[in-house]
């Protein structure tokens, strides 16, 4: 972008702001809201986004990122009235955090691989969370993440303080050796609390495995979600082609008619 699309970007950004306020003080439904109850929303319109993006859909993308950006501006109207910040104070504190966590571009560290600045940017973090009281690396990670993602995350913090598993292979020997031990409890006849422990257990240490192959634990469940639906509905195709139900059917018709449709549809998942 040149200076004259910065500062036609600033102007809209201005008049976006002004739509805002006028909806918190003259808009019924708007005015009724707060940051608790708008907040579902910007988890909706961060799906939404997330999902354009793996749409490859640009038209979608723009559409969803500005009404993810109409939340922001939402909670941000809100715990201005509150008295908590404003705008101006938020979008102070975000620019300075990017300086500092960024001394390789702003300062002058000179770190020159990308491996070499999340080394710096994780170095910056944990003082930032030291200078907030925090001692333990695991301090800060949301309770309200969902499960698998705060898994993750934790999962990442105790790597960048040195603990974690070698390898892949390492994080596969111990979700098995989890699952041995739910096994174990089963046979026992333990209780379901044990059993939902040792299940736990298990999905944690899951939870942590595709990020030794880079990807996200979402990204890879989400995926395997869409994987589920697009092999059960060829499933369901099949077992009407023979005017039958999936209910109508048996477990052992169910199972082959899925190995039928993960045989032939390897190429399309």
């Amino acid at each position: 972008m040149n200076d004259s699309d910065w500062r036609n970007a600033a102007e809209e950004f201005l008049r976006l702001c002004e739509v805002v306020f006028t909806l918190r003080r003259d808009c019924p439904w708007h005015r009724a809201q707060t940051a608790v109850s708008l907040s579902k929303y910007l988890i909706e319109e961060s799906n939404e986004t997330l999902a354009a993006i793996e749409d490859g859909d640009a038209r979608a993308l723009a559409d969803e990122l500005g009404d993810l950006l109409l939340q922001v501006l939402l909670q941000t109207e809100i715990a201005h009235e509150a008295g908590a910040f404003d705008l101006t104070a938020m979008l102070r504190h975000s620019r300075e955090k990017l300086i500092r966590r960024h001394p390789h571009v702003f300062g002058d560290s000179r770190e020159a691989t990308a491996e070499e600045v999340a080394a710096r940017w994780e170095q910056t973090k944990r003082e930032e969370r030291n200078s907030a009281g925090m001692r333990s690396a695991l301090d800060g990670v949301a309770h309200h993440l969902p499960a698998l993602v705060r898994a993750e995350k934790l999962g990442e913090r105790a790597h960048a303080v040195g603990m974690d598993w070698p390898d892949l292979r390492a994080v596969l020997t111990k979700v098995r050796e989890e699952l041995d031990e739910t096994l174990a409890a089963l046979d026992a006849g333990a209780s379901d609390a044990v059993i939902a422990e040792e299940l736990g257990d298990c999905l944690l240490a899951l939870a942590n495995a595709p990020r030794f192959v880079g990807w996200s634990v979402e990204e890879t469940l989400r995926r395997a979600c869409e994987k589920f639906i697009r092999r059960f509905k060829k499933v369901e195709q099949r077992a009407a082609a023979s005017q039958r139900e999936l209910s109508q059917l048996s477990p052992a018709e169910i199972d082959a008619l899925w190995e039928q449709v993960k045989a032939t549809g390897s190429t399309e998942d």
